[in-house]
């Protein structure tokens, strides 16, 4: 039987829920305690979960907290997750690690030097989705991938966020920072590092107005660009065109597409874990199908309708499969998949194309990473209930 690891969570905002949730799915950690910066933020949570609210103060000394579960605004990632290590606890963090790169490469070198384990969001390249792909893909199923197609584009998360002001702030907001981290580590998962990138942006309404939640109808200023096209070649010599925009109403391209000289795969949506995946390896034959429904990580969990943009009847959502694989990977001594090596590498990729857009010039990549290796059915069975 695995350790049951006590969490202490910060951030008590929108996206903690889907952690509570993780509960029914993983058998190695519970959130006993929760902290925010607005009291009654955590205190309604405490409520609602039945777990004692505290400072986060008080929370990062508490000996009896094993992990943080930092779920904090992108600005406060550094900071709560240095706090954190700093206090002798592993730490697990929402996307992205930090919002600049000497940030990141802080935290791994505190974590390195107290011995300690960071992880971080997104986990969902560790779903039936994302795995299936990579399964084919090391099959060789499609030959060499050469090039490849990659879009994010919707209106923006003013739609169904009642906070949505982050998303556009100065040196937090836009698209690559926000759904970035999602396409960019199911590429990495796939392909491997990156070594260069070079992009265009621009921005699209100066104001948005929010559409859920007490302050429905309010008008927020843009202070970002909020779309950036992007071209990346990784190591292995792939080049992928990568879309990233809070600027379109709607399209009917798919999340992923990835050529090889054997043929070409759909790749299912990497904002979720699971999705059927399509190969064709010959011009007019039909796509096949391999399903991902009976996979643990890819079977559809949500039943409720949600405006939740990560809340649908039709996906699989196991976010926490991260925070999981970590603390396995802590009692037993091995190297985690949500890493906080493959993090740095993809907020370099993340960072870099925000330089690129605005420098008008190619970015090289300064980092890299291992790529992580199959999440197997023999591992994740002994991380679910």
């Amino acid at each position: 039987m695995n350790k049951l690891f006590k969490v202490g969570l910060i951030g008590c905002g929108h996206i903690a829920e889907t952690y509570f949730r993780a509960h029914k799915y993983f058998n190695n950690f519970k959130i006993i305690k929760c902290a925010d910066i607005k009291r009654k933020a955590a205190e309604k949570c405490a409520k609602t979960y039945n777990i004692k609210a505290l400072s986060v103060g008080e929370i990062l000394k508490d000996k009896e907290i094993e992990i943080i579960l930092n779920l904090t605004v992108p600005k406060a990632h550094y900071k709560v997750a240095k706090s954190a290590l700093e206090h002798n606890k592993h730490v697990y963090s929402e996307k992205p690690m930090a919002i600049n790169i000497n940030d990141g490469k802080l935290l791994l070198k505190i974590a390195k030097n107290r011995k300690l384990y960071i992880g971080n969001a997104p986990d969902t390249f560790l779903g039936g989705g994302n795995q299936m792909s990579k399964n084919l893909l090391e099959k060789k199923s499609i030959g060499k991938i050469n090039l490849g197609n990659a879009i994010f584009a919707f209106p923006g998360v003013q739609s169904y966020h009642p906070d949505p002001e982050p998303w556009f702030a100065k040196k937090e907001g836009g698209p690559v920072i926000d759904m970035g981290p999602y396409y960019i580590t199911a590429l990495v998962n796939l392909l491997g590092p990156a070594k260069e990138v070079r992009a265009n942006l621009m921005k699209g309404v100066n104001y948005r107005k929010i559409g859920i939640g007490p302050k429905k109808g309010k008008k927020i200023k843009v202070h970002c660009p909020t779309t950036y096209l992007s071209t990346i070649v990784f190591e292995n010599g792939t080049i992928i065109r990568l879309t990233l925009s809070f600027d379109v109403v709607a399209h009917q391209r798919n999340h992923i597409e990835l050529y090889g000289t054997k043929g070409s795969i759909i790749v299912p949506d990497p904002n979720m874990f699971g999705g059927s995946v399509f190969i064709c390896t010959k011009l007019g034959n039909p796509w096949k199908e391999f399903k991902t429904q009976k996979m643990p990580l890819g079977k559809i969990n949500i039943r409720s309708k949600s405006l939740r943009a990560n809340e649908s009847s039709t996906n699989a959502n196991y976010r926490g499969a991260g925070l999981a694989e970590m603390a396995y990977c802590i009692e037993n001594k091995k190297k985690h998949r949500c890493s906080g090596e493959l993090s740095l590498h993809v907020l370099d990729i993340i960072q870099s194309t925000m330089k690129a857009a605005k420098s008008n010039k190619v970015q090289k990549i300064l980092t890299t990473c291992n790529k992580p290796k199959s999440f197997t059915l023999k591992e994740i069975k002994k991380i679910l209930n």
